[in-house]
């Protein structure tokens, strides 16, 4: 038996390997070790239990933050009761700091997939390496798409109120129930232009003065009233066919124009020309420089002309009609480059988003009651909502992405919706009858609707736009009920 005892180097070896045998070799790139056979000398393994300065050889494999990865692994994290709700953001950083920027930006506290706080049940799950700037100052360590979320710093908004009641109610004597009818145009200068009977008033907003523009004679009514965009002239439709324009500060007519065979029920300024359209199917397109009543003819309805409107760059003419058809022309075709015909009723409410091009919304009567948005790019129905009565009219917000629309048969209500989530923003009532007429402030908050039971109502509906300024009117806002003649 060999007395003579084994010196002790830390290591176990297994039976026919000596210390002499065995060298450590390390490879940086891959951060690992292996073990090789080869002739050392026993000082050199004895390095490896008293490492000196001068060896880079070690039984231990100490990883590198920097480039170990560890923004690709989700970890669980089971939070502490006793700092539940607590300040995340401070937390948050400070895991940017221990592991590096990446790693709080690939994690979600919100519960979102492969984050911090994550349902699922893997401890460990490998996700998708996307490599990014490490700038401590990137926003997604501490802008928004960090992921941070806090009570305080996501309060949700508490949603916008709409006055239920009217702010002013204007008596108007012989206001026409007739659905097909466009009696009410509220112009940029702040007038709004009422057609009752065989006359047609302004009235001003800023003082409530009320001026008889013209008298028809009674042979004759007022079927449509449009300002052009200026607000200077106004444009009249006439039950004999006629259209007849007028200078709205001097009350004096600049022109009549024939061409319809009967009534003139609904027009449509552009910056340029004035759409006309009638009971006769045609829409005329009438043009005040030159000589001749209109300058060209569009024939694709069926029936009564309803709906006309120009989308905010001139380039295209939206017309609805009692064939139940909405078409869209442009300014160099005399015939219809879309034909929609989902409606089931007669379509008379049309208007055009001026948050995005080519965007349309149209509404359908009583057999329809639904609101239908366009895309007239590609024809493509985007969305459409059943509103659950016949659908009068619709105006687009300019302040924010909103429409209003006024509602006959069965319920008389006016409708805010939301867009493109079409929520419902507000319902009001108050009219006892269709809500036929609609029009819009030149500020954009305040609508004005009208119905057959004779009176106009204002109601302020929208919020005004950031960059602008109200103005203190208290003509406009002055409650009670006075009466437009």
């Amino acid at each position: 038996m060999d007395s003579t005892p084994r010196r002790k180097s830390g290591l176990n070896l297994p039976s026919g390997m000596n210390e002499t045998s065995l060298r450590l070799e390390t490879f940086s790139s891959s951060s690992s070790f292996r073990a090789v056979t080869c002739v050392s000398s026993p000082r050199a393994i004895s390095s490896l239990s008293s490492p000196s300065k001068t060896s880079s050889c070690s039984d231990r494999f100490i990883p590198c933050r920097s480039s170990s990865r560890l923004q690709t692994f989700g970890l669980i994290e089971k939070g502490s009761p006793v700092k539940e709700g607590g300040n995340e953001a401070y937390a948050r950083l400070l895991k940017s700091e221990l592991f590096g920027s990446d790693f709080g930006s690939f994690s979600s506290p919100a519960g979102g997939q492969g984050g911090l706080g994550s349902p699922s049940k893997n401890m460990l799950r490998f996700k998708t390496d996307h490599s990014g700037p490490n700038s401590p100052y990137s926003p997604s360590i501490l802008g928004h798409d960090s992921g941070i979320s806090s009570e305080s710093s996501t309060t949700p908004k508490p949603p916008r109120k709409v006055p239920k009641t009217p702010h002013k109610v204007l008596d108007a004597p012989s206001l026409q129930d007739d659905f097909y009818l466009n009696l009410v145009d509220w112009s940029s200068q702040n007038v709004l232009a009422v057609g009752l009977g065989t006359c047609v008033y302004l009235w001003t907003a800023s003082n409530s003065k009320v001026t008889r523009l013209c008298d028809l004679g009674p042979n004759d009514s007022v079927c449509s009233v449009q300002w052009t965009r200026e607000g200077s002239y106004i444009s009249i439709g006439t039950h004999l066919g006629q259209v007849q324009v007028w200078d709205g500060t001097q009350c004096k007519r600049v022109r009549t124009m024939g061409g319809h065979q009967t009534r003139t029920s609904v027009l449509a300024w552009n910056s340029r020309t004035l759409a006309s359209g009638s009971r006769d199917r045609n829409i005329l397109q009438h043009d005040l420089r030159v000589s001749s009543d209109h300058v060209s003819k569009l024939i694709g309805h069926k029936s009564e002309v309803c709906g006309l409107k120009w989308s905010h760059d001139d380039r295209e003419l939206a017309s609805g009609g009692n064939d139940n058809q909405l078409l869209v022309w442009n300014q160099h075709s005399q015939l219809p480059v879309l034909t929609l015909t989902e409606h089931t009723a007669a379509v008379k409410a049309i208007a055009w988003s001026p948050h995005q091009s080519g965007l349309l919304a149209s509404g359908g009567g009583t057999a329809d009651r639904c609101i239908r948005f366009w895309n007239t790019t590609n024809g493509h129905q985007l969305n459409h909502v059943d509103t659950g009565s016949q659908v009068c009219n619709l105006a687009w917000s300019k302040n924010v992405n909103e429409l209003v629309s006024t509602h006959g048969y069965s319920q008389n209500q006016i409708m805010v919706w939301k867009y493109p989530s079409l929520s419902k923003v507000a319902t009001l009532v108050g009219h006892s009858m269709r809500v036929l007429y609609l029009a819009m402030s030149p500020d954009g908050q305040t609508i004005v609707t009208g119905a057959g039971d004779e009176t106009l109502r204002f109601w302020n509906v929208f919020p005004s736009m950031k960059t602008q300024t109200p103005v203190k009117d208290t003509g406009l806002w002055s409650l009670g009920r006075t009466q437009i003649r």
